[in-house]
């Protein structure tokens, strides 16, 4: 479920469908599995077997209520962590009201990690839809779809996830358009975030929170889990199957509480920067002069992402 991205484009095809420079150099060299071909068999058939519980929960997450739905879309997404070999470290404190949830997108494995935080409903392409089991629980869990192939529906799609969240419910988004490996700066998507999805949150004055998602090889930073370039699902799929010491850490930034009338491009580089650390982007359009909302006060000051040592309580940290 690679939501609205394309990551099969080259650099600048289009502002609809965002891309990244990222391709196969970007990866670890092949080196020999971790682990053994009857593990790695065993992990795949435990994988199967958990599109086969999401399969059945397609059918009765419907008529959840909201709460239990909650509880077992996150069951799942932890469940097919597990299943996949793969450690979640969670730190800071997931919203529990509706929130717009923002995070950069690396990985295939970026959905089941921000599910398995906090159970959202995911904004994707459409043509999610259409695959075998996993478009039909999508469907169940109330995703956003999106035809990347129709531009002018983008204020359609904004307005759809501005419905979710006015109804009470979160909605996570991958500002990014694209997957990229996260690491070498000159292949990040030139654009950043995109603001538009941005525009929801400000019309319900719903909070927006910064999710940053990191992956570690054997204790180190890696782009393993990248999904890239012409790479094939598969091929990836079958990488983390084989990797032994994997894992993925969620950290949940301050929220950001948009001012009515904010400048959503403002509130866009806010966001991506608690995420990458960065000081935000000069907006390109300045704010109109006739604004009754002073422009420092459109957004607040970025509060910088919480570091893991001054979080209080321990990461939850869920060994495969």
């Amino acid at each position: 479920m690679t939501t609205v991205d394309g990551a099969r484009r080259p650099h600048g095809e289009g502002l609809w469908r965002p891309a990244s420079g990222c391709g196969p150099t970007c990866l670890p060299p092949r080196a020999a599995p971790d682990v053994s071909l009857p593990r790695r068999a065993g992990r795949l058939l435990g994988v199967l077997g958990m599109l086969l519980v999401g399969a059945g929960m397609a059918a009765l997450l419907p008529v959840l209520p909201a709460a239990d739905r909650r509880v077992a879309l996150r069951g799942w997404a932890r469940g097919t962590l597990r299943a996949l070999g793969v450690r979640l470290v969670v730190r800071g404190r997931p919203p529990r009201r509706r929130a717009l949830l923002v995070a950069n997108h690396v990985s295939w494995l970026d959905i089941l990690a921000v599910l398995a935080v906090s159970p959202a409903r995911m904004l994707a392409k459409r043509e999610v839809r259409a695959w075998p089991v996993v478009g039909v629980l999508a469907a169940a869990a109330g995703t956003v779809f999106v035809d990347r192939s129709r531009p002018r529906d983008l204020p359609a799609t904004v307005a759809r996830v501005a419905d979710t969240l006015r109804a009470g419910h979160p909605v996570a988004v991958f500002p990014e358009g694209t997957t990229w490996c996260g690491a070498a700066t000159d292949c990040r998507p030139a654009r950043g975030f995109r603001p538009a999805i941005f525009e929801a949150a400000v019309t319900v004055g719903a909070p927006v929170v910064p999710l940053s998602v990191g992956y570690r090889y054997a204790g180190d930073p890696s782009t393993l889990p990248a999904f890239l370039g012409e790479e094939t699902l598969w091929a990836s799929v079958r990488r983390v199957l084989a990797a032994r010491d994997l894992t993925v850490a969620v950290t949940v930034a301050a929220a950001l509480h948009p001012a009515d009338g904010a400048d959503r491009r403002l509130l866009a580089r806010a966001a991506e920067a608690a995420i990458h650390h960065a000081p935000p982007r000069r907006a390109r359009l300045p704010v109109p002069p006739a604004s009754p909302v002073p422009p420092a006060s459109l957004v607040p000051a970025v509060r910088p992402p919480v570091p893991a040592a001054s979080l209080s309580g321990p990461a939850l940290d869920l060994a495969a």
